[in-house]
């Protein structure tokens, strides 16, 4: 019988969204085959420290999205680059916690999902899922990724950016007269719609913009779309394919961390989406077009506004998406033939192949001259 896969399961994290990372590292766990796979937790607390969990109780309150908690594991963990095996040890240094062959990361936001645990564990020698160093950072950083879609002449809202240093420098009126009101505030670096604020009148400008400032130093205004909320999932690296499209129609006045993730009536996903063939297939090439512009691998979902003149506008794209059990990029991949558990088998492999791939490429001039 051949060995179990050894994969480590990489949640919580620093971010604003470590109660979404917790979500979705239960149903991640909780689908994976079992007789494939050996899961390995690994909890990262809001300090940033790692812990070494047991699979039968590593979450607090896991029915319910607002109380649920990491249950810190007795074992604190550290990571030791340069070693080709056994690279995660108990934290006393006592003993490795033994082989890890995949980590399959399921961080969302900043310290996670923006390229720093990603360089990580490459620095670290260990194959990983989803986007490496630069599709991540990229993916994170939403003035970044507009800049990449506008060269690329990819369909995108008008933006504009203000750094910290600038925030008492924007007014009111530029922002109107460039962008029009209503417009959209965001933290630059942020997922979730954590920090994101749609701007009605002059009261709300400077009290959205000191919120949103308090999630990056970076923040974005950007143009109001208004159309229908469409999104796809990605999945491959050199050849990526893209799903069936999915509609989010939210209850809010836009879909927000609540619609998301609080509030069970706060959204509904229509699954399909109603939308024409030739919208259909405009949706998946914009989609696969989009991941490839921003330097993706492994996974991604896109997410779109269709204008009333039936006009596609890329609003985003997210390097590791929600697995909860109502985040659309699992549920995509259901409705297009791949289940769960096959896609979560799908991106694990897709990492190995990756890792393989980069282990044949040179890192030594010198050496491979000289043989």
């Amino acid at each position: 019988m051949a060995r179990k896969i050894r994969v480590a399961l990489l949640f919580g994290g620093k971010s604003v969204e470590h109660e979404v990372s917790l979500q979705s590292a239960r149903n991640v766990y909780d689908s994976i085959d079992q007789d494939k796979y050996e899961v390995v937790l690994i909890g990262i607390d809001h300090q940033g420290k790692w812990y070494l969990n047991e699979s039968s109780h590593f979450l607090l309150h896991a029915e319910n999205p607002q109380l649920i908690k990491l249950k810190k594991g007795k074992n604190g963990l550290a990571l030791i680059p340069g070693e080709k095996s056994h690279q995660l040890h108990r934290r006393d240094f006592s003993e490795s916690i033994g082989r890890i062959d995949v980590v399959f990361p399921i961080l969302h936001g900043p310290a996670g999902e923006d390229g720093t645990v990603q360089g990580l564990l490459k620095l670290a020698d260990l194959p990983f899922v989803g986007a490496g160093v630069m599709g991540s950072a990229i993916g994170m950083d939403k003035d970044v990724m507009k800049r990449l879609l506008r060269d690329a002449e990819i369909p995108h809202a008008a933006f504009l950016t203000c750094h910290i240093e600038q925030k008492d420098m924007i007014s009111f009126r530029e922002i109107d007269s460039k962008l029009g009101i209503p417009c959209f505030v965001k933290p630059a670096n942020s997922g979730s719609s954590v920090g994101i604020h749609k701007i009605h009148n002059q009261h709300e400008f400077r009290k959205y913009i000191d919120d949103a400032f308090q999630y990056d130093r970076k923040i974005l205004f950007e143009q109001y779309i208004q159309g229908r909320e469409i999104e796809c999932s990605v999945l491959g690296n050199e050849h990526p394919i893209a799903s069936l499209p999915g509609e989010v129609i939210t209850r809010h006045e836009f879909y927000d961390y609540d619609a998301k993730y609080i509030d069970e009536q706060g959204a509904r996903l229509e699954i399909p989406a109603r939308l024409d063939e030739n919208i259909i297939r405009e949706v998946q090439d914009l989609a696969i077009r989009t991941f490839k512009v921003l330097c993706c691998e492994g996974m991604a979902r896109v997410d779109f506004f269709l204008t009333a003149e039936q006009k596609l506008v890329v609003n985003e794209l997210n390097t590791i998406p929600g697995f909860t059990n109502i985040s659309m990029y699992p549920k995509l991949w259901q409705l297009s033939g791949i289940s769960y558990t096959e896609l979560i088998d799908r991106l694990i492999q897709l990492a190995l192949q990756r890792f393989e791939q980069e282990k044949r490429i040179k890192n030594s001039y010198l050496l491979s001259a000289g043989s």
